[in-house]
């Protein structure tokens, strides 16, 4: 039994384990090899295959390719597991090799939200969109963050060590004095000491809307092995402020309120002082943001992974118009100006 013809593999041993492993599990779930496709990438080592599968409803799987040492499957089957529990629309883990690296799971679909926002009418989005809002309410109340790592202060400001590493030093070219190492030494603190502040829950840490499928009941979740214990607002900014799609501050802050009063109604720790839950989603928003830029220059310059560097401006502006609203942060600004000055001189409107 040999994979599709199409499916490359970086080695012959990982092809060779994965051809025995699925020879092995394809009778218990009518698995048709032939028809192994790709589904999916993402930025890290992990890759989806998609195959026909006569015994799994919908009639095909997703199997993951999480190759070790790179990637340890253990958190995703973990967080399955809790999220599955707690009533969401995750994919269900049918089989399980650790020390592979294969999953075999079911299949949310081939429909993001980030392809049906391109499709579809501003009504529809909406829908979605609350129905994601509902998801993450049910996610919060659900899934028990104690079970989770901590999204700590060590966590925190290493995330945001690698914007001066891979983002301002490595993309830029640009070395800061020692001035500027202690501004951001200050935004770093103040960062953490934000995120640290708000009530914790658990966090999926990467909720956007090319982590969403369109599929019964909406939306389907997915890539949450990285799930955290931590800020309450820290999915609600990565939905509404997202990596690949901006929208108008005002149906941002449309969807924050629906949020923040479903959520109220869920019991969920959220301020009663709806300006209060802004604020603390803005800034641990820009945490999320100066992170990513650091990421996805990390892609570009480490991973040879180029086209994720094409969405930094849309970062600088998000990391802008927060600096902008906030004096504590306004030496931020000049930190990024060599890098966005356009964006700072103008405020940054999308």
């Amino acid at each position: 039994m040999s994979s599709a013809a199409s499916i490359a593999w970086p080695e012959v041993a990982r092809r060779v384990a994965f051809e025995r492993w699925l020879a092995d599990i394809a009778p218990r779930h009518g698995l048709a090899p032939e028809t192994l496709a790709p589904a999916s990438a993402d930025a890290s080592f992990r890759r989806y295959l998609r195959v026909a599968a006569t015994r799994v409803a919908g009639g095909s799987a997703i199997v993951m390719d999480a190759p070790p040492p790179h990637e340890d499957v253990r958190p995703f089957v973990k967080v399955a597991r809790l999220a599955g529990a707690a009533g969401l629309n995750t994919p269900r883990v049918l089989e399980c090799d650790e020390a592979l690296g294969f999953l075999l799971l079911t299949d949310l679909g081939t429909r993001s939200y980030l392809d049906a926002f391109a499709q579809v009418a501003p009504a529809e989005v909406d829908r979605l969109m609350r129905a994601a809002l509902a998801a993450l309410v049910r996610w919060q109340a659900g899934v028990p963050a104690a079970e989770l790592p901590r999204h700590d202060h060590a966590l925190i400001e290493s995330e945001l060590a690698l914007f001066p590493e891979w983002c301002v030093r490595r993309e830029f070219g640009i070395e800061w004095a020692a001035a500027e190492q202690a501004a951001w030494k200050r935004i770093v603190l103040l960062l953490a000491g934000s995120a640290l502040a708000q009530p914790v829950v658990a966090v999926h840490a990467d909720y956007m809307p090319r982590n969403l499928m369109v599929c019964e009941p909406p939306p389907g979740i997915l890539d949450f092995q990285d799930a955290l214990a931590g800020a309450i607002g820290y999915d609600v900014a990565s939905l509404l402020r997202d990596a690949f799609r901006s929208w108008e501050e005002e149906q941002e802050i449309d969807w924050a309120v629906r949020y923040w009063e479903m959520a109220r109604r869920a019991a969920l720790p959220v301020p009663a002082d709806f300006g209060e839950f802004w604020q603390a989603l803005e800034w641990i928003g820009l945490q999320r943001h100066l992170r990513v830029l650091g990421v996805f220059c990390r892609l570009k310059h480490r991973d040879g992974k180029p086209l994720y560097a094409a969405d930094l401006p849309r970062f600088f502006g998000y990391c802008t118009k927060v600096a902008l609203r906030y004096a504590p942060l306004a030496p931020l600004l000049k930190l990024l100006a060599p890098m966005s000055g356009h964006a700072v001189a103008s405020g940054f409107t999308f």
